[in-house]
């Protein structure tokens, strides 16, 4: 694919390197994008700037937010002994949405992925640890995609957890095998958090 200016081919390559953007899409949104006004260009560069400078991860938990705790942590009405742990805040995005909900979450900000190089060292576990240690937990979620990479977050979480005095449960299988969170319809993924089951690594 020929493209007639350097710089509208740097912009094709900026976006295509964005996940799920081929070259052919990326024409598409570059050329829309120099067809809108300065003020609207001006917006769009400031808005994608404002990503890296600032959004913040939360001190406690590690959702994201525009402030050092973020708005479920600093909601008097959460439930903090309840804690439910997701893989990152598409899924916290995806659990508030059921508004069935109301404990609060541990973002690990990824799974376990040894073929991508992801191991336990490049999660949030740590914090998860401290907060164990700090709070008072009575209930911990693993609300894991049904994926290779999430069951193995799940095994090893389990492994890590099982010494303390905290019960750990999982999301029940109406999620499909092989399905993200994400994805999950609201009404399936409220029912799934509803009739979590007691963790057992014999399943």
């Amino acid at each position: 694919m020929q493209i007639p200016s350097q710089y509208l081919e740097a912009a094709v390559d900026q976006i295509a390197s964005l996940p799920g953007i081929g070259r052919r899409s990326a024409l598409r949104l570059a050329l829309d994008l120099l067809k809108r006004s300065e003020l609207e260009i001006q917006d769009f560069v400031t808005a994608i700037a404002a990503l890296q400078d600032k959004v913040l991860r939360c001190t406690n938990c590690g959702n994201l937010s525009d402030v050092p705790v973020c708005h479920v942590c600093s909601n008097p009405k959460r439930d903090t002994s309840l804690i439910c742990i997701v893989e990152d805040i598409r899924d916290v995005m995806a659990i508030e949405a059921t508004a069935s909900y109301q404990g609060t979450y541990h973002v690990l900000g990824g799974l376990i992925a040894p073929m991508d190089g992801v191991g336990p060292q490049d999660l949030l576990i740590p914090r998860l640890l401290e907060r164990l240690e700090t709070q008072e937990v009575k209930e911990l979620i693993l609300a894991l995609s049904p994926t290779m990479e999430g069951d193995t977050t799940n095994y090893y979480l389990f492994k890590k957890l099982k010494p303390y005095d905290v019960l750990i449960t999982r999301i029940s299988r109406g999620i499909a095998v092989g399905s993200e969170l994400q994805y999950a319809d609201e009404l399936t993924l409220g029912r799934s958090l509803q009739q979590r089951q007691v963790f057992d690594l014999s399943e």
